[in-house]
């Protein structure tokens, strides 16, 4: 295995360049640092035209010549290598399959473990390579002994922490964040991408799904999945509409239910469960989504892995705030119990766990209890 970089001499750097600002001036700054720095662009599809166009995702024809276009102005070497197997595989397969399995996928989060984290440093440390670059908002801290932590971005307001929570120390030890420590506005990287000469510096953030042309979730489902018209029901059991593919729906939903029958109390009613066996969807009033605690699947730590009981942090999205918690490692499981109810908690998310600024390592949802339960048992 390569040996871990030291981060005070010049490294072999390998910058993933998708074609946007951030990952441009992030390997823009990592030349400037004095490493040696090759840009990649990763091709993830097979058929790049039926990614999003329009400068709307990271996976077009055209964000590979953005990106091959910056590496000139940085001046430095470029390729353009094909993950597109990989990431049908591990990032699209597992998206539908998690939703038709009734559960709620984050492909942005898979795609940093499987994709940017896994095949690609893997391919770079085989290269000769110390260290994978990219233009992601968090900060990596070198503790005295040589360990890495992983940080919140010094910047809260893009902190991208959550979708790296499924990096361990190892791939931590080979990776750099150089926008990690900025207290700048995104007008000001855009500024500072422009002072450098890179074309990207107006170009629109990607927010959407990029593997999804139209940003049609719902319909990119069921072309996949096919239609499957089922009822939705209440909390007794009753039919009060029907749906074409479970698929088509998250806990705590609650716009596009096209439910005929008003519920008794007059109030919004949101989506509580999803059952692919039965092609069934409930639902209730908001009331019935509060959480209290939760089973998570495949831990994964940024550093040591905790032993025992611990008082934490969570976030369950990734644009969501922070909640207070108490969790523990079980049998290979991670359980976590809140410390005030929460709500919209669905199986397949991922829960990533704070000690102050520090991430401590992050699961994948398996099952909620609900406060109402509770209360009935």
């Amino acid at each position: 295995m390569t040996d871990t970089p030291q981060r005070n001499r010049p490294l072999r750097v390998l910058a993933a360049m998708s074609g946007g600002v951030d990952s441009a001036v992030a390997a823009a700054r990592a030349a400037e640092a004095g490493h040696d720095v090759t840009g990649v662009h990763l091709a993830l599809s097979a058929n790049p035209q039926s990614f999003r166009t329009g400068a709307r995702g990271c996976c077009t024809i055209e964000d590979s010549r953005d990106a091959r276009r910056a590496a000139d102005v940085i001046g430095i070497p470029f390729y353009v290598w094909d993950l597109a197997d990989r990431f049908r595989e591990d990032v699209v397969e597992d998206f539908v399959a998690e939703y038709e399995a009734g559960r709620t996928p984050n492909p942005c989060l898979r795609c940093n473990e499987k994709i940017k984290f896994a095949a690609l440093l893997d391919k770079a440390l085989a290269l000769g390579f110390d260290a994978v670059c990219t233009g992601h908002y968090a900060k990596i801290v070198t503790l005295p002994d040589g360990s890495r932590e992983l940080h919140r971005a010094s910047d809260m307001a893009k902190d991208q922490s959550y979708v790296l929570g499924v990096l361990d120390e190892r791939q931590l030890a080979h990776a750099l964040f150089p926008l990690g420590d900025t207290l700048t506005t995104k007008d000001e990287i855009r500024a500072e991408a422009e002072r450098r000469g890179l074309a990207v510096a107006k170009k629109p953030d990607s927010h959407d799904i990029c593997f999804i042309a139209d940003g049609d979730t719902q319909g990119f489902l069921a072309q996949r999945l096919g239609r499957a018209e089922g009822d939705i029901v209440d909390e007794s059991g009753a039919k009060v509409g029907t749906h074409e593919g479970a698929f088509g729906f998250t806990i705590g939903q609650r716009k596009g239910l096209r439910i005929g029958t008003p519920a008794a109390d007059g109030k919004p009613r949101y989506v509580l469960d999803i059952s692919p066996v039965d092609n069934t969807v409930t639902v209730g009033p908001a009331a019935a989504l509060d959480v209290t605690g939760l089973t998570a699947i495949r831990p994964r730590w940024c550093g040591t892995a905790p032993t025992g009981p611990a008082r934490y942090t969570a976030q369950l999205r990734a644009h969501g705030g922070e909640t207070e918690v108490g969790a523990e490692p079980v049998d290979g499981e991670l359980r976590v119990t809140f410390t005030d109810p929460v709500r919209g908690v669905a199986p397949g998310q991922a829960i990533v766990l704070y000690d102050g600024t520090r991430v401590v390592g992050s699961a994948t949802i398996a099952s909620t209890v609900r406060a109402a339960d509770v209360a009935r048992a």
